[in-house]
């Protein structure tokens, strides 16, 4: 499993904004139907070399928008979620 962004340390105090910006970069819910998490579902139907490439595309797509919508430091989480998957399957 890839290791997750920590947001906050355990000593910092969370809004419910952090927790559901945590949730929305590590697990957000609409991704969590059914039995499998899509990412894993997405894995399974692609080559190594192909999910890489997704992977690798996801990151690029994070960080040339984040400027341009309402949440530029989760997009970069996300593009850093996507990166961290990436290294962790090249490891």
């Amino acid at each position: 499993m890839v290791d997750e962004i920590n947001l906050y340390s355990s000593t910092d105090t969370t809004s419910r904004d952090d927790d559901t910006r945590n949730a929305n970069v590590n697990s957000p819910p609409h991704y969590l139907k059914g039995r499998k998490e899509t990412i894993d579902v997405i894995q399974d139907g692609m080559t190594d070399d192909e999910y890489h490439g997704y992977l690798k595309g996801n990151v690029l797509k994070y960080v040339s928008r984040y400027k341009f919508k309402g949440e530029p430091l989760e997009d970069l989480q996300k593009a850093q979620w996507y990166l961290n998957r990436l290294i962790k399957e090249v490891k």
